[in-house]
This record gives C-alpha cells, structure tokens and sequence, in this order.
C-alpha cells in the first residue's frame, strides 16, 4: 500500500499512526525521543518498506524535525478551523441536531444589536396640516363630526385601522430623543444635515376617508385624489427633494392603493408598503424599497405557549370573496367549511368580528392565511401575536423583515395548487405533532415583537432599521444620476407631420 510513498511521506505516515494508536500527549511523545537518544545500541527508529532509515547519529535532527512538525500541523489545524472550516455555519447545523430556538435567539439578536457607527440622520418634512393631522380632521368630517376651523387638530385621535404604520413612525419622530433609545436614526431639525427625509403623508387613512363619502352639501368632504396631486406639487417645490429628484426621501404607502394616482412621480423614493401587489416593477421593489407589517387589529394574546385551550385545529375569519388573487378564498370555503375541528367564516372589519377573531385564533392551533385581493393581509399578522401557526395560502407573498425572522420556523406555507385539493391541507395539519406545534408557538413568541408597533424596541425600531440599510444603495443611485449624461430626444422628424 505504501509501496511508492516518498521518505519524508513514510516518515509522516508511520509518525501520526503511531500517535493516534498510543493516544500519547506531546509532552510523552517528547520525553520517549530524548529517552531513545541515550541509549547505546543503535537501533532503527522508523521502517519504510523494511530498510532502516536513520542511526543513532541522526536520531537529535529527526526529533527536531519531528517537533517541527508537529507545531506545523498544529498551526495548519488553527488556521484550517479559522479561516475555512467555521465560514459556512449551515453544514453544520444540517449535520448536527440544533434547538430551534437556540438558533432562532442568535440571528434575531445579530440582527437587533446595534452598531457602533453614527445613526444615520432623519429629517422630518413639516408638511402642511392638510396631509397629516387634516387627514385626521377629514375622517370625523365625513362620519358626521365636523371640526370647527380654529380647533386644535392635534388633539385628535388617530382612527385604528390596519395600516397604522404611518401613524406610529410620525409620533415616532416628534418624540423627545431621550425617549427614542435604541432608535437606529436620529431626528435633525437642519436639513442640509439630514441623510434621509421623512414625507409624513397620512396616505393610507387618506384612502379610507375617500371622495366617495359626502357631507351634507352636494360637494365632498375630502378628496383623497386630490391630496395626492396636492403633496408631490408641494414637494416637487423644496429644494432639497428637486437636489436629488427625491432619491433620499421615504414616503410610506403601506395600503397597496394608497398613492395610486402619484405613483409614478414619486417612485424614486424609498416606499414603505405592506406589498407589491399592485405595484409595478419600476414603481417598487425589494432592492429599493421596505416591506412594513399591518397592524394587528385583535388583542395580542397573553398567554404562554401549549395547547390544553385550542382545541380547534384551523380558523379563518374574513371576507370569503375577493379580487385577482384572493379568488382563492372562495375555494378554500367550499373545501373547509364542513370539515370537522375546523372554524371558516365570513367576518367583516367591525368591533364584533375583531372580538370574534380574537376568541377564535387565541384558542386554534392553525391560523389560515389566504391571500387577498393582494398578497398579504392582515391575518397573518393577527395569528402571530395570538401564537396561532399561520398557514400561509399566498404563492407571492412578500414578508418584511426576513433578513432576522426565518418565517419557515414560524409558519407554515402550502402552495395554491396544493391547498385546495379536497382533503390534502387539513390531513397535512393533522400529521403535524404536539410537540412540533409547541415548537412553532416557542418560535412565535420569540418574534412576536417585531410585530408589535407599541413595543418600545419593536415594529418601528425595525422599520427605521431596514430603511438605514437602504442609505447605500440611494448614495450610489444619486451619485449614479448624478455623472450620466442625458440628451433631449429630437423628435422633429417624428412629429413633423
């Protein structure tokens, strides 16, 4: 076998056999060398292919060139573990039995702790009061309570509503900044300090007050439509949105309809949205722009986890028919409703259904998540904080923040084509485990936070996280704009005729 082994190769062979079959220290294999160097008889130390390789004379050099050795392949071993062995984590967890949790806790603390490099600074546009607390003004308007001209508006409660994240990061950011600690941006009242600007648009209550809601005269209340054109009109006057055709400006538009009008004026921006359903690819994208959660609109559950009080095994409570791709929702009715340990029904946004809801998901294992007339809804945010394992049925989903939550830890997601085959989803639930369940809720709980826009170090601490990471990308689009050279098309030849 080690016919045409090379001698210093023997040498090395017959070395580290014989380490590992005598399990010696170094230190034993030390004192055997300097042992064997006073005897009087020279004796061969090593054989390969039977001949004698040193004498006694040689026996000092080759045990320097042993211990040399040794440390040499001592050292090689530290680097191999530095720099090669531990840079691809995952073949390890895949090899070895990991808690899930114990996985889990580490990447959402990587992604949580803060860095020690400056925060990066925010300025907040002082709009006019028509698209903010006017906004407010307009939605009491258009349900019967007007507000006088000279009262204060900023006295005014904000109406809850599932797409409160604008409300939130604006009382964020007139917050004293003793009390914005672990914040990862710092509000600066100089503009031309600022990396980012905030455009503070109440955009999604906007569109719920609506031009359709009229007072008591033949002319509407509000236009939500000609807020819109009002807004970019106003900001495609200030100095520092032309500077960079509003590149570092971030403006949240987080009900998929919101901003409809204006979109196209408006998509150099960072948006915050809650999807992409009804975006364009120029308009929005991962790269540029952040995902935001919905508000959860039912009572987070405060419970710990198990399952001695959710004795249903599936709940879903929501509109059965909707648009594009929540078509789906009608199918999954026809297919659930009659199953046994299964609630489905129709529900609308009103106290009673989110009392219903609460009830429902508080005391189910499995929440289903199908998609709406968009992607994502609501009720996968409603099932996380119930610690209720969402099913998610929605093939073009967008999560937001996956670079710290692996949602494969927190849900569950069945393809469309799968889901509605009779029979298939609620067997697949079936097979899964009390102890996997348990699993998943530990998950939940762990993540719960993120979700949470009242939590000190939750939803809004995340989103100004995820628009920071984005500051790189503006830079380098703005610099980008910046060196090109554009030429007017001369269409003379067009349009001569």
């Amino acid at each position: 076998m080690f016919k045409h082994l090379k001698l210093r190769d023997c040498i090395l062979l017959q070395h580290i056999t014989s380490t590992t079959q005598q399990n010696k220290t170094t230190r034993s294999l030390v004192f055997a060398a300097q042992k064997s160097a006073t005897l009087s008889s020279p004796r061969p130390t090593f054989l390969c292919n039977g001949q004698p390789l040193f004498s006694v004379m040689a026996r000092k050099s080759f045990f320097k060139q042993t211990v040399a050795t040794f440390f040499a392949i001592l050292a090689s071993y530290a680097l191999f573990n530095a720099f090669v062995y531990c840079t691809d984590t995952s073949s390890v967890f895949s090899a070895f039995p990991v808690d899930p949790a114990t996985v889990s806790s580490v990447v959402l603390a990587a992604g949580n702790n803060r860095t020690s490099s400056p925060s990066v600074k925010v300025f907040l546009h002082d709009l006019p009061r028509r698209f903010t607390y006017g906004v407010i003004a307009g939605h009491s308007a258009a349900r019967g309570l007007p507000i006088s001209d000279d009262a204060d508006v900023s006295l005014l409660n904000y109406p809850g509503h599932q797409h409160m994240a604008e409300w939130y990061l604006f009382s964020d950011l007139n917050r004293p900044e003793s009390e914005r600690v672990g914040s990862h941006i710092t509000r600066v009242m100089d503009p031309d300090e600022a990396d980012l600007f905030y455009v503070p648009f109440f955009s999604s209550l906007s569109l719920i007050v609506n031009i359709g809601r009229l007072g008591q005269g033949s002319s509407p209340v509000y236009s939500d439509e000609e807020n819109q054109k009002a807004l970019v009109q106003w900001l495609e006057e200030q100095e520092h949105w032309k500077r960079n055709n509003g590149r570092d400006h971030v403006i949240i538009a987080s009900d998929p309809n919101a901003l409809w009008r204006v979109m196209d004026r408006v998509k150099n921006s960072v948006l915050l949205v809650s999807d992409f359903g009804r975006l364009r690819g120029d308009q929005g994208s991962r790269v540029k722009d952040v995902v935001v959660p919905y508000s959860h609109r039912i009572r987070t559950y405060q419970g710990d986890v198990g399952l001695d009080n959710r004795n249903t095994l599936l709940f879903f409570m929501g509109a059965r028919y909707r648009k594009e791709g929540g078509k789906i929702r009608d199918l999954l009715f026809k297919i659930l409703e009659n199953e046994k340990d299964v609630i489905i029904k129709h529900g609308k946004q009103s106290t009673e259904s989110r009392r219903a809801a609460s009830q429902g998901m508080h005391t189910s294992k499995f929440c289903l998540h199908p998609a709406g007339d968009t992607p994502s809804a609501c009720r996968l945010f409603d099932a996380i904080v119930s610690l209720c394992v969402p099913v998610v049925v929605s093939d073009s989903i967008e999560l937001p923040f996956e670079d710290v939550i692996d949602y494969r830890k927190i849900a569950i997601f069945v393809e469309s084509s799968l889901a509605v085959k009779p029979g298939y989803l609620v067997s697949k639930l079936r097979e899964i485990t009390s102890d996997r369940i348990l699993e998943y809720q530990k998950e939940l709980k762990q993540v719960k936070r993120y979700f949470e826009y009242d939590e000190a170090n939750g939803t809004v601490n995340e989103i100004w996280r995820q628009v920071t990471k984005k500051l790189p990308l503006i830079r380098l689009m703005i610099n980008r704009d910046k060196r090109l050279v554009r030429k007017e098309h001369d269409c003379s030849c067009r349009c001569a005729n």
